[in-house]
């Protein structure tokens, strides 16, 4: 008996709540694959669609915490001479909220890039209309843990030297 609860409440579960590493819903891979592919080609506009209206962008820079609308005016000029930036997704894993709603996903994705080799994505997805927006989105570059004491101890000097300039 106890055999056969098991089965139908396994049968009754959705198929998203036994893997947390599934998403709720299968296109949330979708806005960040559009994130990156519009990044690319220097596409602005369908870029920052994919944002909720309050959304927050991080970047690598300690002082690049935007609004999106910050980001849009900073992002906007280079988009409009046709410059982007590319970066390829090499992974991505997903959680979500458990809430009733299911409408809160959290990700991250490690990512190549010509420029910088690799980096990673962060951030945030909320379901607005049907459709996964970007809430927060955070672009780091991870460091190598043999690396990171002279990388920070480098972040340390420039940082110090930039306050005496600015005294």
């Amino acid at each position: 008996m106890r055999i056969l609860i098991f089965i139908l409440a396994l049968l009754a579960t959705p198929a998203w709540a036994l893997d947390p590493e599934t998403p709720p819903n299968t296109d949330v891979n979708a806005p960040l694959d559009a994130l990156h592919r519009a990044a690319s080609e220097a596409d602005g506009k369908t870029y920052f669609d994919l944002f909720t209206k309050d959304a927050i962008y991080i970047g690598t820079d300690a002082s690049e915490r935007w609004t999106i609308a910050q980001f849009r005016a900073y992002a906007e000029p280079y988009f409009a001479q046709g410059k982007g930036w590319t970066y390829t997704v090499r992974e991505r894993h997903f959680g979500y909220a458990d809430i009733a709603c299911k409408c809160v996903v959290w990700f991250d994705e490690l990512l190549d890039s010509e420029s910088y080799g690799t980096s990673r994505g962060t951030g945030v997805l909320v379901l607005q209309n049907n459709e996964w927006k970007i809430a927060q989105y955070a672009l780091t570059f991870p460091i190598p843990n043999d690396l990171a004491k002279g990388m920070t101890s480098e972040i340390k000097a420039f940082e110090a030297k930039t306050r005496l300039e600015q005294k």
